[in-house]
């Protein structure tokens, strides 16, 4: 690299950036074959409300009756533990907290 800086003398300058010069810009790129980058909408599914995971150790009998008896009543194990937790939160004056 030479000792001299042939870019000191540069300066910056505002550039212009008004709704007539971006649509400009705009048209030139599409018509050379730029996309719009504009971040889109995120895909998938909406978040859950239940978001909190769980990941209990519980001894094998005990895990095959709570995924038994939520699969009798045709709910999640997650909502099975739900509503457990709300009977215990009653019996000892807690009340819901979830």
């Amino acid at each position: 690299m030479s000792g001299s800086n042939r870019l000191a003398g540069l300066t910056a300058r505002p550039k212009d950036t008004g709704p007539a010069d971006v649509r400009k810009v705009d048209e030139v790129g599409e018509a050379r074959g730029f996309v719009d980058r504009t971040p889109r909408k995120k895909p998938g599914r909406k978040p859950s409300p239940r978001t909190h995971q769980l990941h209990p150790k519980v001894f094998p009998g005990v895990g095959e009756a709570i995924a038994a008896e939520a699969e009798r009543r045709g709910i999640t194990q997650g909502q099975l533990v739900e509503e457990m937790w709300d009977v215990y939160a009653n019996k000892v004056g807690i009340g819901e907290q979830g």
